[in-house]
Formats: structure tokens, C-alpha cells, sequence
């Protein structure tokens, strides 16, 4: 597999990440937990048998990018609301 392919899917992974984090704003903070601990077990898990191959390597590694970079940056991201007092 080309290594253009590659660059521009993380690259598309990580930009969609940061964009919905611009355009929405963190949500609560479990979704982004959740999001975060998706991604590692995504990452930690063997692929099965017969799914083996570079198309599944690089659908899985922009999935993980995606989840990873959503979920840390909307818990950095992240606001508690304070009353501002006049």
C-alpha cells in the first residue's frame, strides 16, 4: 500500500476529529472517556484470521485516530460551567 494512502486517511482521520471538536465543543465528559477507552481496546484487539491485510490495518488505524484524538481533545477541551459573579 502506497504511503499517500496511508498519510491522507489519518490525515482525514485526525482533521474530521479536530473539526467536530471546533464546530460542537466538548460533550460530556464520558462520551469523550468512552471514546478514548473504544480506541485503545480497538488498538489492543487481534485482528481476526480471515480480515487480515493492509485495507483492515489502515480502516482500523484511522478508526483508532479518530476515537483517540476526539476523546482527548474534548476531556482537554472540557469546561465545568461557573456562575460568574457580577
Amino acid at each position: 500500500m502506497s504511503t499517500i494512502w496511508v498519510v491522507l486517511s489519518y490525515g482525514i482521520s485526525l482533521g474530521l476529529a479536530v473539526l467536530l471538536l471546533y464546530v460542537f465543543h466538548a460533550r460530556s465528559w464520558y462520551w469523550h472517556m468512552l471514546s478514548v477507552m473504544c480506541a485503545l481496546g480497538l488498538g489492543l484487539m487481534p485482528p481476526p484470521a480471515n480480515w487480515q491485510g493492509p485495507t483492515y490495518d489502515l480502516s482500523l488505524g484511522s478508526l483508532f485516530v479518530f476515537l483517540l484524538v476526539w476523546g482527548i481533545g474534548g476531556m482537554l477541551m472540557f469546561k465545568t460551567h461557573h456562575e460568574k459573579h457580577a
